[in-house]
């Protein structure tokens, strides 16, 4: 059996085609592309070799053994361990809706589908904040006082407002902001904490965060060495 992922690339925006043409050696038929903005500060972007804050996010569907090669080749190929060079992390799917999707995501993959499980003990979780446009600098102030490293902004525009307006009781602006974090999953509860008490519902920002298990990461060896000095 085989376990699907969706894989998440984050990279400077001048360097993008050079992952997508290395996904399509891979027979990684569907990936997707979107611009955000790094948060990161301006002493963190000297330390990590970075000039400019414009990204590129990369978004995919790959099984396990897929992930393995991409993985390889990654670090092999575009030496993407090296500060700069862009993280990616992969994250479990756990349904896809329809036979016909599951062969779209999966063309040119081998695919067995299997039992779903549950993940335990993954070392790092994916935050993902939905918030009011203009809030992302508040929201970072909060997530970094609990040790998150820094985080990707995406400009979004949100849909079922009449929704939100029903299950969570406020009014939601149209224009969104949703922020991509990863965590160590340590850091996760306190990180999802501060977000929500400086810029949850009751305030401005009006934003919303969950959390998905993220199995396997590239990239961000430095922030393990950081903490084990």
């Amino acid at each position: 059996m085989s376990e699907l992922y969706w894989m998440v690339n984050i990279v400077n925006g001048s360097r993008a085609q050079k992952f997508t043409k290395l996904y399509r050696e891979c027979g990684v038929s569907l990936v997707m592309e979107t611009s955000g903005e790094g948060t990161a500060v301006s002493d963190i972007l000297s330390i990590f070799g970075l000039e400019a804050t414009e990204k590129k996010i990369l978004l995919s569907v790959v099984t396990g053994e897929k992930w393995k090669e991409v993985k390889h080749k990654l670090r092999r190929q575009i030496q993407i361990e090296i500060p700069g060079r862009g993280i990616a992390f992969i994250v479990p799917l756990s349904s896809i809706g329809g036979k016909k999707a599951l062969m779209y995501f999966t063309d040119g993959q081998d695919y067995v589908k299997g039992e779903e499980s549950t993940l335990k003990g993954t070392e790092y979780e994916l935050l993902m904040v939905i918030a009011n446009q203009g809030y992302s600098d508040v929201i970072m102030d909060a997530a970094r006082g609990e040790n998150a490293r820094g985080g990707t902004v995406i400009h979004a525009k949100g849909t079922g407002v009449q929704q939100a307006e029903k299950f969570l009781g406020v009014t939601l602006a149209e224009e969104k902001e949703i922020l991509l974090i990863v965590a160590k999953q340590a850091d996760k509860n306190g990180i999802m904490k501060a977000i929500m008490e400086k810029a949850g519902l009751d305030s401005k920002a009006r934003a919303i965060v969950f959390s998905l298990p993220v199995t396997d990461t590239a990239g961000m060896r430095l922030l393990d060495d950081d903490d084990e000095d």
